[in-house]
């Protein structure tokens, strides 16, 4: 699968929406019989379009009411030891994502904790802590405009 066609995207826009869409359901929406749909839905997943599906799950209902955009400095910028801070900051659940930036930095977490104390000492305690650090800079988030995993897909719609 190279090239994506009108029902791929509107596959992929469809389960953007409502990853728990029936194949029939998915099928009328987009114009399709089941089979055919059930069809592209595989091939999306088999060539990675398609990663997975997953549950959204709304941090304030489970008490994690802190939302943290760490910018994480590091000591030097070598393979090995930028592998080895990688490795460590995958396993922490607390990170969310975390993104090697340009600019002043190495890397930018989004870091969640159920309030200011914990994550105070989350950062005193496990962060600087981590390999090679050298700094960070926090800033909080003070409320959400926008959140959404969806991508936008209008730049693969044929013009």
């Amino acid at each position: 699968m190279e090239t994506l066609d009108k029902f791929d995207l509107a596959i992929l826009q469809e389960l953007q929406a409502d990853g728990r869409l029936s194949n029939a359901e998915l099928a009328q929406r987009v114009g399709l019989s089941a089979a055919p749909c059930w069809r592209r839905v595989k091939a999306l997943e088999d060539t990675g379009f398609i990663k997975g599906y997953h549950a959204e799950i709304d941090r304030r209902r489970i008490g994690l009411g802190v939302l943290a955009f760490v910018r994480l400095d590091a000591d030097r910028n070598n393979g090995n030891v930028t592998r080895e801070l990688e490795d460590a900051i995958r396993k922490l659940p607390e990170v969310v994502s975390c993104h090697y930036i340009s600019g002043a930095g190495t890397f930018e977490l989004q870091v969640v904790s159920r309030d200011l104390d914990s994550f105070a000492q989350f950062a005193r305690e496990v962060l600087i802590n981590l390999p090679n650090v050298k700094d960070l800079h926090t800033s909080f988030s003070l409320g959400e405009v926008k959140e959404s995993s969806a991508l936008p897909l209008g730049h693969l719609q044929p013009r």
